[in-house]
Parts: structure tokens; sequence; C-alpha cells
């Protein structure tokens, strides 16, 4: 019998998942409702919708096998090697991790590579791990402007126990105010500056940040949770190069593999540390599959890299410039939109970032709300941006002509308010067309 009862998730859809299971007449059942609603998402998501989400990829067909594979049945606790594990019979799983890590340093062109986060956010406990104590002070950027949890006091650094203050930043520009930056941080000597967006539009300045805290032995850390893929493939700027001291990011963002994380360093001072608080603090029995399809991964951004992360960023600029064009306010218009994978539309005024994502996905377009720098943060659940995300479509081979009839699809429901369901119509005809993913060994490059 259903019961009412405090919870954080939706109380409604777990009451519906308890009676569905309720009514099965056996076991076989219940794991058949599993099977079927993942069947469900690969038919809709997977085939019928445009995914405009900026925190999601989707993986060649060998990274997906490699998901599956026999492999990850198997414990690997411990470092590479032998005499590092805790367990025996661990020789192919050493080689497939020690595979792994040297394609991931090819790459990056980094000295020193991390594979056994299983999301970036343990990559950035990580960092705080070893870069921090509890009680030191770091800087990380506001969540309106685009910071993300877990570089401010509701994410891993306030688990750490540190002392975080705002980096400065231009509302106007989307960009880090270094002037002020050059004036505050010698006042507090932040231990470690954290430069992270979930909302990246345009580049840090790195170099001169880290000249300026190199004063106190101050530390740069690039959280690359979406630029990652970008500056594997040359679109971006190279963070180590520039100064940065150590760089996290997320696998399955514009790098395009398996939800996961990584780290990237080159300093050796730095490796005991950060090894250590990846093992034994963060990770333990790390998913080897996974690690597998990060290695794949790598080798798929070596091969084909660049030109997939360009196509990305023209498709991002392109399907900018289409809204910005049929009145959509869209941020940082006034510097070509974005460096990167991502847009930021305005839609306060079409009723703000929540309603107008439900609104669009009714469509079967999928885009999600973002707070900008027009809102406080307790408009966290309502906030008046709408984040947009070229990777996905880029890979279905997707080009910028494809911006332009995209563009048409979300006017017709952000501003026209033609029916959604209307507009779903169309969609589904459009995406019929890119049903194979490239950019990969199987299929290449789009025609």
């Amino acid at each position: 019998m259903t019961v009412s009862r405090y919870e954080i998730h939706d109380l409604d859809v777990l009451n519906h998942a308890e009676q569905l299971l309720n009514s099965c007449q056996s076991y076989l059942e219940m794991g058949n409702l599993v099977n079927q609603a993942v069947q469900r998402n690969a038919e809709w998501r997977g085939k019928q919708c445009l995914n405009l989400l900026a925190p999601e990829a989707p993986t060649s067909p060998g990274v997906r096998s490699l998901l599956a594979s026999e492999i990850g049945t198997r414990a690997a606790e411990g470092h590479i090697g032998p005499y590092n594990r805790w367990f025996a019979g661990t020789r192919h799983i050493d080689e497939v991790e020690a595979l792994c890590m040297e394609l991931l340093k090819k790459v990056f062109q980094a000295n020193y590579a991390e594979h056994r986060l299983c999301a970036s956010m343990i990559g950035n406990a990580a960092v705080y791990t070893a870069l921090t104590e509890p009680g030191d002070v770091i800087m990380s950027i506001a969540q309106p402007f685009g910071g993300h949890s877990s570089n401010r006091l509701d994410g891993p650094a306030g688990v750490r126990g540190l002392k975080v203050i705002d980096i400065p930043f231009d509302h106007h520009e989307l960009e880090i105010d270094l002037e002020t930056f050059r004036k505050m941080a010698p006042l507090i000597k932040p231990k470690v500056v954290a430069l992270g967006l979930s909302m990246a539009l345009f580049p840090f300045p790195i170099q001169q940040m880290s000249e300026i805290v190199r004063e106190w032995d101050g530390k740069i850390f690039f959280d690359g949770a979406h630029q990652l893929g970008l500056v594997a493939g040359k679109q971006y700027q190279d963070p180590l190069k520039e100064g940065a001291d150590i760089v996290t990011g997320s696998a399955g963002k514009t790098f395009s593999g398996p939800q996961s994380g990584m780290m990237i360093w080159n300093d050796e001072a730095l490796t005991e540390r950060v090894t250590q608080a990846v093992f034994p603090t963060w990770a333990a029995t790390h998913q080897v599959n996974r690690v597998a399809a990060l290695a794949l991964s790598a080798a798929e951004m070596l091969a084909f890299g660049e030109r997939y992360m360009q196509q990305i960023v023209n498709n991002a600029k392109a399907l900018g410039a289409a809204l910005h064009e049929r009145g959509i306010p869209i941020l940082g218009a006034h510097k070509g939109f974005t460096c990167s994978h991502q847009v930021i539309a305005d839609v306060h005024q079409y009723g703000g970032g929540l309603f107008i994502a439900h609104l669009l996905e009714k469509a079967n377009i999928i885009t999600n709300k973002n707070l900008i720098p027009r809102d406080s943060a307790s408009l966290w659940d309502t906030p008046s941006g709408l984040r947009i995300g070229t990777t996905e479509v880029t890979r279905l081979g997707m080009r910028e002509d494809e911006m332009e009839v995209i563009a048409d699809f979300m006017v017709e429901v952000i501003s026209k308010r033609v029916l959604p369901e209307e507009v779903q119509k169309n969609v589904i005809d459009f995406r019929q067309q890119f049903q194979h993913v490239y950019y990969c060994f199987e299929n290449g490059y789009p025609k």
C-alpha cells in the first residue's frame, strides 16, 4: 500500500514505480519492467529527440560495447602493477589501465593522467583532498555566473571544510574580471583558485592568474568538466600549457566517452598527493569496463577529435546566431555567442528556463534550465536561462545548415507558441535522417 512520506525525490514517480512492482506476478516481471523502461528511453531519446543537453554525448558503438564487457565484472582495487593490487589475477586489467593512462597522456600531452574516477566531481574532491587542508581559503566562480556546486560550499569544497570566496566576474563579458582579481587575490591568498564553469562559453585568463597566485605558492585548478574534449581537440585553451597546475574533467561530455572523470597534470611534486587522494580515498573498485571504454574514447579523440570538436564549436556559434536572428536573446551575442559547445538563451520573457525546457521536451527537443547573471542563487529551481549544447547533434552528423532547422523548431515553441505536439512531428521526421554516430572508428566522418 502506498503511503505518504518525506522524500527528496518526486513521490508521485516513486509511488508509480511501487504500484507497478506490486502489480507484478513474478520477479521476472519486475525485471522486465526495468528492461522495458530502458528500451523506451533508447527509442525516444536515442532515435526521436534532438538532444541539446550540454553535458551529454552519444558514445561510439565500440565504446558502448566495452561498457558491457566481461572485464566489468572484475575488481581491481589499488594502483597498476601486481604488487600494488589487493587481488591477484589482474595482469590483463593492468594492461588495459596502463593503455588508458598512456592514451590520455598522448591526448593531452601531459606527464600524468588519472583514469579511475567514476565522475568528474570525484576528481574535484580528490584535488581538494590533495591540495588543501580544512580551513584553507579557495576562490571559485559563483553559480549564477556559471560556477558549479563541486567548487562551492554545497559540494566537495564545502565538505572539505574550505572557505570559499567568489572570483570576481564580469556579468556582461561573461569573463573573469582580471583587474579586480589582481587586487583581491593578494589580500586573500587563496590556496587554490578553481576555474570551473558549467555555463562555459569563453576562455579564462589562466596565464595571468597563475602569475598572480605564484607569489604565495597558490595553485590554479582548471575544472574542465565541459571543455575537456574541446581541449583535447585543440579547439579551446590548453590549461596546463597556460599555467594550470591540475585539470579535471568529464569523459561523458565533449570528450564523448563513458560517464566518468579524469585528471591530468605535469608537476611530479603533485603526483603522490593526487594519486593517494584517488586511491585509497575516493576510488577503490573503479569499474574496469569504464576504464576500457575511456581508453577507446581517447584513441577516437586522437583519430577524429580535432575535426569533431571544431564542428561542435562551429555548430554552437551557428545555433546561437540563428536563435539570435530569430529574436531569442542569447548571452554573449556581442562576442560571437560562444567559444565552446554551449550557447545560453535568456528566456525569462517567455516564462523562464524551467517552463521553456519542459515545453521544448514536449516537442522532443531536450535542453535544461540554467541560472544566468541576471538571476539570484535563490532562483535555482526557476532560473531565467536555457542552456543549449551541440555535442550530440554534431556526432550524429549535423552541421551549420541543420542548426538553422533546429533554431526554427525551437522558435516555433518558444516565441511563436506553436503547440509542441505539432512541432514534435517535424522534429521526429528530421531526426530520422540522423541515426548514426560519426567521428569514430566504425563510421569515420559524416559524408
